[in-house]
């Protein structure tokens, strides 16, 4: 275990980051998440342009925030999922027993080519372990003409919702590894991503949420479930370092309090 202070992180930008496995419940990932993913998937949905009659395919669905939005616009029969977390499948077939969900990863999606009106990726692309290789997959499998779509928080522009953890944090640590430096968390980056993809004719939108938190402890304790980065991150520090970094937490967000998260998105068609 390491206290807060003196934790070294690499942070050139170059760097391949190591993988994130999001081998946790279901139910961990949307008290941590979840609570911002669910409201982004209405405008991401917007964006894309899902309606009635499409076949449609989220790519890296988790326990399924914008499954459940895509259902409810084009019903279960026309809509597939995959993620590459064991637990997170599980879930999602208990969830919606309806709809295909497969355990697969972006960059080797088991669908024949040009099988979906639109391929959706939110909040997925930064955790890719080849991100052009995913979205090059996605317009793969998308029929001519098509939607290619994806999004991720801006943690470029400290506009995501974990936005004020790391901040905090780095406060404590200086050299703390937050998720600014992934791809596509930075303005442009996914159109560049897109484009690194042979994936032309792209439109970028900027998508925004608000969550309100009535209490300290409702916006602390699902950091402390070991979810993605800032939960391993939580996981890591000893008990001194934990304790120091919730206190300043919590004297730097007093609660209740409206937390205003904004994520890049692009789309094109295939």
């Amino acid at each position: 275990m390491r206290s807060v202070a003196g934790v070294m992180h690499g942070r050139d930008a170059k760097r391949r980051f190591p993988p994130v496995s999001f081998a946790v419940a279901g139910s961990a990932y949307d008290r941590f998440m979840g609570r911002y993913s669910t409201p982004l998937a209405v405008p991401f949905a917007d964006f894309a342009g899902v309606v009635s009659g499409q076949h449609v395919l989220d790519v890296g669905c988790g326990p399924g925030a914008l499954t459940a939005e895509l259902v409810s616009r084009v019903g279960p029969s026309a809509v597939s999922a995959v993620d590459p977390s064991e637990p997170f499948v599980e879930v999602l077939r208990e969830r919606q027993p309806e709809i295909a969900v497969q355990q697969a990863t972006a960059e080797e999606l088991p669908f024949p080519d040009e099988t979906f009106d639109a391929v959706l990726a939110q909040l997925v692309v930064h955790f890719m372990d080849d991100p052009a290789a995913g979205l090059r997959e996605m317009s793969r499998v998308a029929r001519e003409g098509g939607v290619v779509a994806a999004c991720v928080w801006d943690y470029g522009g400290q506009s995501g919702p974990l936005g004020p953890f790391w901040k905090i944090a780095r406060e404590l640590d200086s050299n703390v590894a937050d998720e600014s430096e992934r791809a596509g968390t930075r303005e442009g980056d996914l159109t560049r991503l897109f484009q690194s993809a042979a994936i032309d004719a792209t439109e970028e939108g900027v998508l925004s949420v608000e969550v309100h938190h009535a209490t300290f402890e409702d916006w602390w304790e699902p950091y402390t479930l070991g979810v993605g980065p800032a939960g391993d991150y939580v996981a890591s520090l000893d008990d001194d370092g934990r304790e120091r970094l919730r206190a300043l937490c919590q004297e730097r967000l007093p609660a209740p309090f409206v937390l205003s998260a904004r994520a890049w998105a692009t789309r094109a068609r295939a």
